[in-house]
């Protein structure tokens, strides 16, 4: 070879590493733009900003690792002292198969995952959770990151384990994982969630009864007589629906359809309106009459949020006092003598019959009168709480009026009340016998495995006993039980590589929405059974 080919090569091959970082880059930024419409720019930078703590390298965890690395969690630590086995080089795929056998398994697994996202940093603790619960420092450690996963830890170190991160209100949720040949469940461990950004699917009120002025005056001035055959069937829903409730309160005493027979004659009142049978705009507004007698001024479940009490570890949590200062905030501003009496007018329109000229109309007003209750609300909230209004960022209140109608606090309980409460176990196999009954049987191996390691000893029969000391003598138990025991007496400890992956998904989704505070995390055990194909949840 000469010199000028071998120089050929090298530029070349410069080249192509320039053009490959390009691409990279690129790659990179196309992914994060797809996840920022997913959980918004706030959610990924949560996201990026996290430090997960997975207890143990096995297929199922790496599995949940790998799906929370390639979205871009900032860091992530693997607690574990274990030597790769044979067994283990052949279901992690994380593993360099044979290469890996003797070695620190954590250690093994780390570059691998990091070779899926290079911007994530990782690392191999390789350290006993025992040990490290057993010192002051350890325990420091252990409360530091975002949350906390164990897979399939042995029951007294998860109750130690548990029992620390719940004794503290800023320590992080945890999410325990069991996972026995085809059956598994999870659980996360928190005191409170609080979701502002729950991405409901259900509309929020357009404030059809309770129009504001803007919105009012224009239905009021409508005159349908005078308008072409264009104009008229291209008049938003939205405000055929005002105006008809405005001209039938006027004639029923300020009252609204209640009955059967008057919401029938309402609707009729609408069609009646039509100058052509081919008007698609009052057929719509016919049909989302219900809109008129079904939208409260707050709805029920915002309604329940305004009566319930702050936990006390509620103070000690930043984020969630805030939450609270803005939820007493918001009953505050329902209860404005000078306000509709509801909550905050969300700008969101639906599609409907119409041309862009009147939609665009139609969707400035909603958003100008927007703005102007989201600015009373913030005067509002500057007032009643100076403290967090002064140090709250800003996009939060934003977020936090802007999604008023669908908003969620959900209360957590620690790892293992529902096992020890028989009247609730009792109730779960009544509701949801399959559920129960692969949950029983998966706590009832927890259990045996704590009191023998020795997984021959797991047996149809002391797997039965034990869930017959769970639940109390005298309990029917149902059908389902037998089938998911002898699943898990025929694979008590065997972690297959499809398991891990169903696993690995659905265990990294439900941590993503913790870690973004965005959606609506499950509270309870979530059940997996690949026997039958089906999920479900209980406790």
């Amino acid at each position: 070879m000469t010199t000028a080919d071998s120089q050929d090569i090298e530029q070349a091959t410069a080249t192509l590493a320039y053009f490959t970082a390009i691409l990279s880059d690129h790659t990179r930024m196309l992914t994060r733009i797809s996840q920022e419409r997913i959980w918004a720019a706030s959610g990924q930078a949560a996201l990026e900003s996290a430090r997960i703590l997975v207890v143990s390298s096995s297929a199922t965890s790496t599995s949940i690792l790998k799906n929370l690395v390639l979205p871009g969690i900032g860091h992530f630590s693997i607690l574990d002292s274990a030597i790769t086995t044979p067994a283990d080089a052949g279901n992690n795929f994380f593993l360099n198969a044979r290469e890996s056998i003797g070695k620190p398994r954590a250690q093994e697994a780390v570059p691998l995952l990091r070779e899926l996202n290079e911007s994530v940093q990782g690392e191999a603790v390789l350290k006993d959770v025992k040990d490290l619960l057993g010192t002051e420092q350890g325990k420091d450690w252990l409360t530091g990151f975002s949350i906390v996963i164990a897979h399939n830890l042995d029951k007294p170190t998860l109750e130690e384990l548990s029992a620390l991160l719940w004794s503290n209100p800023e320590g992080p949720p945890l999410v325990t994982v069991r996972s026995a040949g085809f059956l598994a469940e999870f659980h996360i461990q928190y005191h409170e969630h609080c979701v502002s950004e729950s991405h409901s699917e259900n509309a929020p009120s357009l404030r059809i009864t309770r129009p504001f002025p803007a919105l009012l005056e224009w239905a009021r001035s409508l005159d349908l007589n005078a308008l072409d055959p264009t104009e008229h069937g291209h008049i938003p829903f939205v405000v055929i629906l005002v105006r008809q409730v405005d001209e039938w309160r006027k004639s029923h005493g300020g009252e609204l359809p209640k009955t059967l027979a008057e919401k029938k004659e309402f609707k009729k009142g609408i069609l009646a309106l039509k100058v052509k049978a081919d008007e698609e705009n009052f057929d719509e507004a016919e049909a989302q009459a219900w809109r008129v007698w079904s939208e409260p001024a707050i709805p029920s479940d915002i309604q329940a949020l305004f009566s319930l009490s702050a936990l006390q570890s509620a103070s000690a949590q930043p984020r969630q006092g805030t939450f609270h200062a803005l939820l007493h905030t918001l009953v505050e501003f329902t209860k404005d003598p000078a306000g509709s009496g509801t909550l905050p007018l969300s700008s969101n329109l639906p599609d409907m019959k119409s041309d862009t000229e009147s939609y665009v109309r139609l969707q400035n007003l909603y958003r100008q009168w927007a703005d102007v209750e989201k600015s009373k609300f913030k005067e509002l909230f500057e007032a009643k709480h100076p403290e967090a209004a002064a140090s709250v960022d800003p996009e939060e209140v934003d977020s936090f009026v802007k999604n008023s109608h669908h908003l969620r606090v959900l209360r957590g309980k620690r790892w293992g009340t529902f096992d020890a409460d028989r009247e609730a176990l009792g109730n779960a196999l009544a509701s949801t016998p399959r559920e129960a009954a692969t949950h029983l049987a998966l706590t009832a191996l927890t259990n045996l495995l704590a009191q023998d390691t020795d997984a021959s000893k797991v047996t149809d029969e002391a797997l039965k006993g034990e869930v017959i000391s769970l639940v109390g003598p005298g309990v029917e138990l149902p059908e389902e039980l037998d089938a998911a025991i002898g699943e898990i007496a025929r694979a008590p400890t065997a972690d297959i590589p499809n398991m891990a992956a169903f696993l690995g998904g659905l265990v990294a989704q439900e941590a993503i929405k913790m870690i973004t505070e965005q959606y609506v995390p499950l509270n309870g055990y979530c059940v997996v059974d690949l026997v039958d194909s089906w999920t479900g949840v209980v406790g």
